[in-house]
């Protein structure tokens, strides 16, 4: 095994690894608030259809940041990172204390407005509300763990995160059910324990970084010239991102439109599906990372090399994981509902996608490697012509005409490929590996 190989895997596994606890401590809170009323579970669920939206505001400077800061390590020019790290936690907090006073005077208008029932409006209003007041500690969290990432440091993050997943799942048990003492809090209860674990996350951050040795530090130096730099690179990543939610909801609103069954069979087969983005989103995070690095330090065929290494090892883990999907759906399906249509529906999404992971892996990783590289425009100008001219257009189109569901999942795998080959193109003509930020 190559030593290049070795660098791609030793950051790309704890960075899934992390993205793994991620979707545990969600699935962690679901459960326990699920205890409390269908109400309340229904507005935690809704809540992460507006925290897509607060994630367009945080890609504004992560990406920007991530690119710019990997530069600067593979450079070896820790104190202008650091000065830079400094600068966007500066703009994080004031970002957030905007988003924060929206969503705090806004959080039952925003259920409302999903036409959301009396009592899910009620439960998510407070639900939201609290997390508002967290939001600032929630960019923080964010930023800091990309700005790592960057320098090369993914194993940390994995631990912190570790760590407060299960202070989280102690503080739901305690403020949820009022254990200890502590008042029963309900879903508020699950909003304190969630904004407390971001919190915990900050501290440990912070700890981490003023070590010695660290990779990268807090330095009170601020250069207009570098916080435009990232801005540069991130308004074109946070209106892609933008993109790809709208075009998200929409995709859903017309699976939605085939029924309950068809929706249930979407939502269960995507959340089997998660499984298998853990390593592509691992093997993302090498790359953005490795790639800025190699760019910065002008070693452009190592850093066309990263990339091409961090795509052969995805697409072998994610095509391992697309094989099980084709061959035992209805076995993965099982663990998440015992309803007859829906493990009918799952199963052939399951199939489905399980034939797509190996371009969705290309796409992961390549669309990563121009980020660390800074080209957003390019990758935004990609997932837009792409998700609304091969994804959308034609499901609406043949959801008119009065083709199944199936008919939907097939054309989402078909712009899958297209975008994972349009990505491989780019990727190969080596022109972004120039690209000026």
């Amino acid at each position: 095994m190559s030593q290049d190989t070795k660098k791609v895997l030793s950051l790309a596994f704890p960075a899934a690894l992390k993205h793994l606890v991620d979707i545990l401590q969600v699935l962690i809170d679901m459960l326990m608030v699920g205890t409390v009323s269908v109400a309340a579970l229904a507005a935690v669920g809704m809540s992460m259809q507006f925290m897509m939206i607060v994630n367009v505001f945080m890609t504004l400077f992560v990406v920007g940041g991530n690119a710019l800061i990997s530069r600067f390590i593979g450079q070896g020019r820790k104190k202008r990172a650091s000065a830079l790290l400094f600068s966007l936690v500066l703009l994080a907090i004031t970002l957030a204390a905007f988003v924060s006073v929206g969503g705090y005077f806004g959080a039952y208008h925003f259920y409302a407005w999903m036409g959301a029932t009396p009592a899910v409006v009620e439960q998510g209003g407070t639900y939201f509300k609290i997390l508002s007041l967290g939001i600032i500690v929630i960019f923080l969290d964010t930023l800091l763990y990309n700005a790592l990432s960057a320098a090369g440091d993914t194993k940390s993050s994995l631990y912190i995160k570790l760590t407060s997943s299960v202070l989280n799942a102690c503080m739901n048990y305690v403020l949820i059910f009022g254990h200890f003492g502590f008042p029963v809090l309900g879903i508020a209860g699950a909003a304190i324990a969630t904004v407390l674990a971001y919190s915990f996350n900050n501290v440990a951050y912070y700890i981490l970084i003023k070590k010695l040795n660290s990779k990268l530090d807090f330095l009170p130096i601020i250069r207009i010239k570098d916080i435009k730099r990232v801005l540069k690179v991130g308004y074109a990543a946070a209106i892609d991102r933008g993109v790809s939610s709208v075009s998200f909801l929409f995709f859903v609103s017309i699976i939605t439109a085939y029924g309950t069954a068809e929706l249930a069979g979407y939502q269960v087969g995507l959340r089997v599906e998660g499984i298998a983005f853990m390593p592509g989103f691992g093997f993302a995070i090498a790359s953005m990372a490795l790639v800025g690095q190699n760019i910065g330090a002008k070693d452009f065929d190592k850093a066309y090399n990263m990339g091409i290494i961090s795509g052969r090892i995805a697409y072998t883990f994610m095509g391992s994981v697309g094989l099980i999907m084709i061959l035992f759906p209805e076995y993965l399906v099982h663990f998440f509902t015992k309803d007859a249509l829906t493990i009918a529906v799952a199963s052939k999404y399951l199939i489905l996608v399980g034939l797509a992971q190996i371009p969705l892996a290309i796409m992961f990783v390549y669309s990563a490697s121009l980020r660390g590289a800074g080209a957003t425009k390019t990758t935004l100008k990609v997932n837009l012509i792409s998700l609304w001219l091969f994804r959308l257009l034609p499901s609406y189109i043949a959801y008119k005409m009065g083709y199944g569901v199936i008919v939907i999942f097939a054309i989402m795998n078909l712009e899958t490929l297209i975008k994972g080959c349009i990505y491989w193109y780019i990727y190969s003509k080596r022109e972004w590996l120039h690209t000026k930020v």
